[in-house]
């Protein structure tokens, strides 16, 4: 073979190369949404559907009404966003935005606890110590507790004569309607929850090589300067998971404060309790509502703490895979010698 030949081989290889990459890739895009079609489709059954049914019924009201012409009208009728109008402007204004604040007030308050609780509680887990095993266990204990067993636990500790205001040797009324009742169901799910991010920042904190400690120490890092430095930027992924879970769980909180101060109590109503009463109530288009108002809120918040905090861990996947393909050699021509 001469050199003229192998130039023109090696160059007609290099123009059929691209074309069958974008062909692997086409093919394998296809495999892919061929692959994940049957979990789209139950995704658009069991979540999609059930959004737009939701957000359909609110676009109604049930009982009795007069018509344009002053006959009474039974049953379904359409008021489009008449139920929207009522919850921000009507008669249910102040119960919306009492709900709205309290759901808030909750969210950021035993968020930010519970993840500084939670960090600690990795940081302890993560020691090797004569009877991790036991404290491991213990600290997860109240995570595996049941919500309602915990509400009532934490009502009992919380009455008149409980152990909360025999240890303040105080006369507090933590279950009654007040600022102490929010107290209440923040210190209980701050207790309850704590161990879920703990768990999540201990399965980080394992992923951790422990060259890099050692390195540190050896360049004279300490203690403080490794958090700062080494374990909470690797961590970074597994946390801004785990506070995203804790958010969105909370944004839909009824069960704790239902059981632990009760229904109808203005200083705990959120917005899922209040959908919850007027659906009881058979106000199921306002209950409708505020259900797809509680949606569009925590969709929000999710989006804003993806693309603010950098929680989106698909795309930082890709954007490290992308800088690793760039940063490789590039191979160049061999010339084939006769």
């Amino acid at each position: 073979m001469t050199t003229t030949e192998s130039a023109s081989a090696a160059g007609t290889a290099a123009a059929g190369a691209p074309r069958g990459r974008r062909g692997d890739v086409q093919g394998t895009r296809r495999l892919a949404a061929l692959l994940l079609s049957p979990t789209l489709l139950v995704l658009a059954l069991v979540i999609g559907y059930p959004v737009l049914a939701g957000f359909r019924e609110s676009l109604y009201a049930r009982g009795e009404g007069l018509d344009a012409e002053g006959f009474v009208v039974e049953g379904d009728r359409f008021v489009g966003l008449g139920n929207y109008t009522a919850i921000f402007q009507g008669d249910r204004a102040d119960a919306f935005w009492n709900a709205f604040s309290n759901t808030t007030f909750f969210t950021l308050t035993t968020v930010v606890l519970e993840t500084l609780i939670g960090v600690a509680m990795a940081l302890i887990m993560h020691q090797a110590f004569r009877g991790r095993a036991i404290v491991r266990a213990s600290i997860l204990v109240p995570w595996a507790i049941p919500t309602a067993i915990s509400g009532l636990l934490w009502r009992w500790i919380f009455q008149a004569d409980g152990a909360a205001n025999a240890v303040l040797r105080q006369e507090i009324l933590w279950t009654a309607d007040g600022f102490p009742a929010k107290m209440a169901v923040v210190i209980a799910e701050v207790w309850k929850t704590s161990p879920f991010i703990g768990l999540l920042v201990l399965a980080g904190l394992q992923m951790i090589p422990r060259d890099v400690y050692e390195a540190a120490r050896v360049d004279g890092a300490g203690a403080v300067q490794q958090f700062w430095r080494i374990t909470l930027p690797l961590v970074k992924p597994a946390l801004l998971v785990a506070v995203l879970f804790r958010m969105l769980d909370v944004l839909r909180m009824f069960d704790l404060p239902a059981v632990l101060i009760g229904v109808n109590q203005k200083s705990v109503e959120t917005l899922t309790m209040i959908a919850w009463f007027e659906a009881s109530n058979l106000r199921y288009g306002s209950a409708a509502a505020y259900a797809t108002v509680l949606f569009l809120y925590i969709a929000l918040i999710a989006y804003l703490f993806v693309k603010l905090l950098g929680a989106d861990i698909i795309g930082d996947a890709r954007r490290h895979t992308k800088r690793e393909r760039k940063s490789r050699p590039v191979r160049g021509k061999r010339r084939v010698a006769q």
